[in-house]
């Protein structure tokens, strides 16, 4: 019987495990940038977050290529990373014109086109979304419930069986920016009520009214978030 490679077995069993490393550290770098431990537009040094986190430099530059995509960190050359600055009231209107344009559009789509299984999904995060804490507090507390609100979204666009759509409702990255800017929200936030609406439309395969309850909870939320600068 021929000899095995341990080599074989042991790339095997390390590869999951330091996809977990990956994972971890990643998870750790944003939420320093989400809690702002990492200020907006200061530098983010690979050296000293290794040291910080206990880890090799090799999964922080992962990590921060990672971070990178989503729009948290950018880097330069030269300088290396910067954690990106927080996006001004221009910004986040810019942000929701864009979401105004793209997501009801997406949603009146998916009540035409999303099969069942699409429709479970939309549901199923819904109901995801019942069981976690809105955002309040520090990001460790809010991230599952900012996961599936961007989840949401992007359930509701692939639904749309338009894959461009779908891939620019995605690149937005709109849910990171926006809980950046302040975890703190109001008690009995609307968010999950405007969501179960849009839902009900898709479920019943009522085009417009989906486009409309989509349009409604984007723009109340842009007010929502118009609302902080001016009580700042």
């Amino acid at each position: 019987m021929p000899a095995h490679d341990s080599s074989v077995f042991n790339g095997l069993s390390a590869a999951p495990a330091r996809q977990v490393l990956s994972d971890s550290v990643y998870e750790g770098i944003k939420a320093m940038v989400m809690d702002h431990e990492i200020a907006p537009g200061a530098r983010v040094g690979i050296e000293a977050l290794a040291r910080t986190l206990n880890v090799s430099p090799t999964p922080v530059r992962e990590a921060l290529a990672r971070l990178e995509s989503d729009g948290l960190v950018v880097k330069r050359s030269l300088s290396g990373y910067r954690a990106t600055e927080l996006l001004t009231r221009q910004g986040v209107e810019e942000m929701f014109e864009m979401r105004l344009l793209l997501e009801p559009r997406a949603a009146a789509l998916a009540a035409l086109h999303a099969d069942d299984s699409q429709l479970d999904v939309i549901e199923a995060i819904l109901e995801d979304m019942q069981a976690h804490p809105g955002p309040a507090g520090t990001y460790a507390a809010y991230r599952d419930f900012a996961a599936l609100d961007q989840r949401f979204h992007d359930a509701v666009a692939e639904a749309a069986h338009r894959p461009l759509l779908a891939d620019a409702v995605q690149r937005l990255h709109s849910h990171l920016h926006v809980f950046r800017l302040s975890s703190l929200q109001s008690e009995g936030d609307p968010t999950l009520a405007e969501h179960g609406r849009v839902v009900r439309a898709i479920l019943r395969r009522r085009a417009e009214r989906a486009a409309e309850a989509m349009a409604e909870h984007l723009t109340r939320s842009l007010e929502r978030q118009l609302g902080r600068f001016e009580s700042s």
